[in-house]
């Protein structure tokens, strides 16, 4: 890997840390973005990431379960990894839908207080819009115009 091939690796890692998720996922997933060839076996990832093969096995699944990374049929016990078609944006729909989650805690909470704390009320009341309105409304909109922005941005090359 390059020094600025691992700046780029070293920046997605800090993209992926302040959207929640670890730096060593973000790495990975900055790696597997640019390395030739596009799939690697966990060792070949520990290698070029400087990190343990446990480590890197343990941040794979994650991804390989959030539809980030696709894990490639193999005859031996090497399983090679590359970037999933559509990853983050499959990733980010996962993520709008657990948003559902929200909602039901918070029905949850109104149940628990009653009607005689209204402040409290107005906060779950929030909440529970809120996620409903990410995990339905928002999800549907943002997709079809991420669909539609995508679409035009890639026509014009």
């Amino acid at each position: 890997m390059s020094p600025d091939e691992a700046e780029f690796v070293d920046r997605i890692g800090l993209f992926m840390e302040t959207v929640g998720g670890p730096r060593t996922m973000g790495r990975i997933y900055g790696w597997l973005m640019i390395c030739d060839p596009p799939q690697q076996s966990l060792t070949e990832l520990a290698a070029e990431l400087g990190a343990s093969k446990a480590s890197i096995s343990t941040m794979i699944r994650p991804m390989q379960e959030g539809g980030l990374v696709e894990r490639l049929p193999s005859s031996t016990r090497q399983h090679q990894y590359r970037i999933a078609p559509g990853g983050f944006t499959h990733l980010l729909q996962v993520q709008l839908v657990r948003m559902g989650a929200g909602v039901e805690a918070a029905e949850f909470g109104l149940s628990v207080i009653g009607d005689d704390r209204p402040q409290q009320r107005e906060r779950l009341e929030d909440l529970r819009d809120f996620c409903r309105f990410t995990a339905t409304d928002a999800r549907d909109e943002m997709m079809q115009r991420w669909t539609d922005y995508r679409a035009a941005n890639r026509s014009d090359r």
